[in-house]
Formats: structure tokens, C-alpha cells, sequence
């Protein structure tokens, strides 16, 4: 079992990833304090549920715990204020009190949702995460919680860190190809922003990292985690460097708004989105060579590069204006510098972005 540490002073917590260690689940919890006289809720989704709800809350009783559950629909749509009452009205059915912890057992979604809850149930309440996809080796890491409005993602949220990662790398067994894809999008990013190394052993590793080979994908992790949580550790709540880690995010998110939170997984509109911000690094300046990796090695992985074209232009640069990234009338956008470097550009010209909105959809 590999372990690192999200430091952040009285709130810092490990993250623990190793195949097979949700056996160890309920030693875990009672190492961290987690009592077992206020009761749990494990939320997690349908298509999670089926696999790894039974055996995650057998493990937690068999340590003493009383757990309830709640599953949800599969997919963003579940990320909403609707969704959001429903569970803290499971959680006051099943009894939870200002010591209880909430377990979020999924992907981004689930983690999103579930540690929202954990934010604003009784002002707040503990959580775990227990990740199920490799997308949410990013959105389980760094305590950003949320739901969506339907005008823009992520707009209604918190920050409420975790008291610890579990991150069983055997549940990953489980994803459909397509998610396996999309997760990799976020560990691809990780190296783009921070460590050019990476983005080479990505490159040469695509076939053992997409067909889940373990010592692969343990290391994979690890290191998208370890750049993740040095960043937050650095910038909790986002105030400056934290903001590297938005990378693709500034197109994606409208993407996925305009496309209504169901074409579109998050990784492959963050892939779309990091092709655009390296076409706009190139405008800006920066070598041409950042377009032609970031394009090599996200379609090295099956992940799309083109914008859909049928996605409205306007729509889209309407949705940007709601993104959090959008600050003081101008476009926010983190730029590549230099494969494994980036900066936070305050000025992108809206002409730009409009311009590279329409290359996209033109991508080969």
C-alpha cells in the first residue's frame, strides 16, 4: 500500500492506495477516529452500487459500525440541489448527528455530491473518500465539493477536506472502457502542468495504463496524487497556484454545461479543452511543440481532440462567462508554458478563445 500526505496543517489526511485494501476499511476508520456510536452514510451510485456497495458496508459492520446507504443515478445530472435534499434527507432519516461521517463510494460525481453533503449537513461533518474511477484520483484529492446549476458546473460548493483517501485500485477493474479513458485525461493533466517526466512515461506506458495493469496504474496514481497534493498544500483554497490544476477546464466545463452534462464524460472535454489552451499557448508565443505533444499523447489514450460540431459557438463562449474561472470581465485561462509548466493567464483575448472554439471543431 502506497501512502501520501495532503499537508495542511491540523487538517492534513493520507491518502492510501494499494490493491485490495478496502479489507481494511473498518481498521482504517477506527485508526482515524472515526467513532462508532453516530451512524455513517455511504452514498454512491448505481452503477457503483452494484459492485462495491455490499462488500464496503459488510466490512465497516463487521468493525462495529452502523452504516446506512443511498444510491443515486448514475452520471453528472446527480450533481444538483434536487439530489442534494434527497440525501441529507437519507442522512436525517438514518439518524446522523454532528460526529457522524459521511462516505462518499464512486467517482467525481459521488465524491462531489456526498462530501457537499458532509459540508453543509449540520454545518459539517466528516467524510471519507473511497474512489472508484481514475478520474476521481484528481476529485477526490484537495476537498473542492459541489453541484452543478444548470448554467454552470461546480458553481454551488465548498471547501471540505476529507479526512482520509481510500483509493482501492481494485474497484477500477470495474469501469467501462470509456471511463478508464476519461479518468486517464485528468492523470495526463497532472503531468502537463507539473512534471514533463510524466508526461513521457504517460506516453510510453498508454497500453499497460489502459489495460489497468497494477504496478502501472499504482504508480500512475501516485503520481497524479503526489502533484495534486503538493499544489493544495501549497494553495488550499485556490487563491493562486491552485489554479494550475484548471488546466483544459475553462472550454471543458462550457463543454459539458452546453452539451448538458450528458454527452460528454469530464474527461473528455477536459481533453478537448487542454487541446485549446495549447493552441492557445502557441498564440501567446510559446513553442509549437506543446500543440503537438498535448494532441500525441491525449489521442495516444483514444481520448477526443475535436469539438463536437454541432455545439453552439455562442453557447459555449456564454457558458465560459459563468465560469468561476471568469474574473473582472476577463477570460482566466491556465497556459502552457513548456510541457510540465504552466501559467495562470489573466488576459486571454475573448477574440482568441472564440477563434480556437472554432479550430476545434475543424481538429483532424
Amino acid at each position: 500500500m502506497r501512502e501520501l500526505k495532503v499537508d495542511l496543517g491540523e487538517r492534513s489526511y493520507p491518502i492510501y492506495i494499494g490493491e485490495g485494501i478496502l479489507a481494511k476499511i473498518g481498521s482504517l476508520f477506527t485508526q482515524h477516529g472515526i467513532g462508532k456510536a453516530s451512524p455513517i452514510l455511504v452514498v454512491t451510485d448505481e452503477s457503483v452500487a452494484k459492485h462495491h456497495l455490499e462488500p464496503l458496508v459488510n466490512k465497516l459492520q463487521e468493525a462495529g459500525y452502523k452504516v446506512a446507504s443511498y444510491v443515486v443515478a448514475s452520471g453528472e445530472k446527480s450533481k444538483s440541489l434536487g439530489v442534494l435534499e434527497n440525501v441529507i434527507t437519507a442522512a436525517l432519516e438514518a439518524g446522523l448527528d454532528r460526529k457522524s461521517t459521511v462516505v462518499a463510494l464512486g467517482g467525481g460525481v459521488v465524491g462531489d455530491l456526498a462530501g457537499f453533503v458532509a459540508a453543509s449537513y449540520m454545518r459539517g461533518v466528516r467524510f471519507v473518500q473511497v474512489p472508484t474511477t481514475i478520474l476521481a484520483h484528481d476529485s477526490s484529492v484537495g476537498g473542492k465539493v459541489a453541484v452543478n446549476h444548470p448554467l454552470a458546473k461546480n458553481i454551488i460548493g465548498a471547501f471540505h477536506q476529507p479526512e482520509m483517501v481510500v483509493y482501492d485500485t481494485a474497484t477500477l477493474r470495474t469501469l467501462p472502457e470509456r471511463d478508464v479513458r476519461a479518468g486517464l485525461s485528468e492523470m495526463i493533466k497532472h503531468g502537463l502542468i507539473w512534471d514533463a517526466a510524466f508526461v513521457d512515461w504517460m506516453e510510453a506506458n498508454a497500453a499497460k495504463l489502459l489495460s489497468l495493469d497494477q504496478e502501472a496504474l499504482q504508480y500512475g496514481l501516485y503520481t497524479g496524487c503526489k502533484v495534486k497534493s503538493i499544489v493544495v498544500s501549497q494553495d488550499e483554497k485556490e487563491n493562486g497556484l491552485r489554479a494550475i490544476l484548471n488546466l483544459g477546464h475553462t472550454i471543458g466545463h462550457a463543454l459539458e454545461a452546453v452539451a448538458g452534462f450528458n454527452e460528454l464524460l469530464h474527461g473528455e472535454a477536459i481533453s478537448i479543452g487542454m487541446v485549446g489552451s495549447a493552441k492557445l499557448a502557441v498564440r501567446l508565443g510559446h513553442p509549437e511543440h506543446i500543440y503537438t505533444v498535448t494532441k500525441r499523447i491525449l489521442q495516444a489514450y483514444g481520448l477526443p481532440t475535436r469539438l463536437p460540431a454541432h455545439l453552439d459557438t455562442d453557447e459555449i463562449m456564454s457558458a465560459m462567462l459563468h465560469d468561476k474561472k471568469f474574473m473582472e470581465g476577463t477570460m482566466v485561462f491556465i497556459i502552457p508554458t513548456e510541457i510540465g509548466k504552466v501559467e495562470i493567464n489573466k488576459q486571454v483575448s475573448s477574440a482568441w478563445v472564440r477563434e480556437v472554439v472554432e479550430e476545434l471543431k475543424q481538429e483532424a
